[in-house]
């Protein structure tokens, strides 16, 4: 009978607003999801090869980074101060020669001329002959210090010939071949000077190349050496 049963419910009708929630947290999620994969490709793609690198295989240096980095040395050459250019050696003095004033300790020294090829020395009388030949050199000495000083030839002035040999004074050529002795034993007060002949016997056909005259052996003053 009709009117026993009840009627059949209609159809639900769903609520407005859930078909466009449910298509705008789709499209977060896409969203979401496909910036991921996007952030994740990019940071493999700057990765070098792991592969390449263990292999030995060059890595490519184009990027600006790469172009622009330098190794330590360039770093070091950069950094390093610039040579310095060496400062020109001063000019050596001149050497002496004959004329010339030199100092030696306690004096000072002019050699005056240089003669060789003497065979004797002395008078007919009161004479001395040489082993080879003599060379005269006339020198003449000044006291240039303040007190008195005793000059001798013998071991103060010696002279040397082109091969390197050295010359001792003949003391007694000097006795024959100076008027009262000079130049053997001579007491020269300050200011004072005397000029001696000084003999030296060599071989013959030696040439004396230079003379030295001694400083002596209590003063820090150096050697003087004349130029023949």
């Amino acid at each position: 009978m009709p009117g026993q049963f009840p009627p059949t419910p209609g159809p639900r009708k769903r609520a407005s607003w859930l078909l466009p929630t449910l298509i705008g947290v789709g499209a977060f999620v896409v969203l979401c999801c496909g910036g991921a994969i996007a952030v994740g490709l990019s940071s493999e793609d700057k990765k070098p090869d792991a592969a390449a690198v263990s292999n030995g295989a060059s890595v490519d240096t184009s990027s600006p980074t790469s172009a622009s980095a330098s190794t330590p040395a360039e770093n070091l050459a950069a950094s390093a101060p610039a040579e310095r250019t060496a400062a020109p050696e001063p000019a050596k003095p001149k050497a002496a020669g004959v004329g010339d004033k030199v100092r030696g300790g306690d004096f000072e020294f002019t050699v005056k001329n240089v003669k060789c090829g003497i065979s004797q020395v002395g008078n007919e009388f009161l004479n001395t002959k040489a082993q080879g030949t003599f060379c005269r050199i006339s020198v003449t000495v000044k006291n240039v210090t303040k007190k008195a000083h005793t000059f001798h030839a013998d071991g103060t002035i010696t002279a040397q010939d082109g091969s390197g040999r050295e010359y001792e004074v003949d003391g007694e050529a000097g006795i024959y071949g100076n008027n009262d002795g000079q130049g053997f034993l001579d007491e020269i007060n300050p200011g004072n000077s005397v000029t001696a002949n000084v003999f030296f016997d060599v071989p013959k056909g030696t040439k004396l190349k230079t003379v030295t005259l001694d400083a002596g052996l209590f003063t820090l003053a150096e050697d003087a050496v004349v130029v023949l």
